[in-house]
């Protein structure tokens, strides 16, 4: 055959190209229908779709039960308004401090022969506002519980601790810390020296002024005493004249009695 007389092969026309065609090259558009051709073919009867829009409307109610209501202004006044300051007494109303430092005590434990540690904290000199009397009180750090309190005696003896500048020992016939008045042998650590020696001096000087107070209190109970016998003398004396007096008036008696007895026997 010539060439003239072959058969041209017909050229198909140009398709146009679309959107889904170029998505469908990268392999997406393809994948997209597919799983949508698969999510409507896979129940017939629409179950599948019955439970997503059933799971919608769910999440839905969830929202709205997560939003909360507006609700009109109620006001509610508080039971016990924390506001207000309550009173805590410490027994200490009626003294002024004089002396605070910063130490550790210590007790001696005669049974095993052995110091105990009875805590760390500020120890104190009170002085009390009306009768003068000054008493040591150390509480606790933190807890505020009280491991000494006693008055500062005059017979009582400060002594260094042995081996140590910075520590002194006494003893106290009458320690209340526990709530009943103890015996107790105790020691007391400073930070160093000079606190020791400023605790010393104010120990000493709280000692001289209960030592005055204790003497003005006993001339006190003296003078209450002389009182108080003055009066029962007074009382004795007083039944005394009684006494006498009744016997006169007996004798007084007696001697009316006598002429009316004379005459009657005459």
């Amino acid at each position: 055959m010539s060439a003239e007389g072959a058969e041209v092969p017909k050229t198909t026309e140009e398709q146009p190209v679309t959107q889904s065609a170029v998505f469908s090259m990268f392999g997406g558009g393809a994948k997209k229908e597919k799983k949508e051709e698969e999510e409507d073919r896979g129940d017939v009867s629409g179950s599948n779709k019955a439970q997503r829009e059933a799971a919608a409307a769910a999440a839905a109610a969830d929202g709205d039960e997560d939003q909360v209501p507006e609700s009109d202004d109620v006001h509610f006044e508080p039971v016990i308004r924390l506001t207000e300051k309550v009173e805590t007494k410490t027994n200490e109303e009626a003294e002024e401090q004089t002396f605070k430092m910063r130490a550790k005590l210590f007790r001696f434990v005669r049974e095993s022969s052995e110091w105990k540690e009875r805590g760390t904290g500020d120890v104190r000199l009170l002085k009390h506002k009306e009768n003068g009397k000054t008493r040591l009180v150390m509480r606790r750090d933190k807890t505020l519980k009280v491991c000494a309190n006693h008055y500062v005696l005059p017979d009582m003896r400060l002594s260094p601790n042995v081996g140590s500048d910075r520590s002194w020992v006494w003893n106290t016939a009458a320690d209340v810390s526990e709530g009943e008045a103890e015996a107790m042998t105790l020691a007391i650590r400073f930070a160093n020296s000079d606190n020791a020696n400023q605790f010393k001096d104010a120990f000493i000087k709280a000692q001289t002024e209960n030592g005055a107070s204790l003497e003005a209190s006993a001339d006190a109970e003296d003078d209450e005493d002389d009182e108080e016998e003055t009066k029962e003398e007074a009382k004795e004396e007083a039944k005394e004249e009684e006494k006498e007096e009744k016997k006169e008036e007996k004798k007084e008696e007696k001697k009316e009695e006598e002429p009316t007895k004379a005459a009657k026997d005459s």
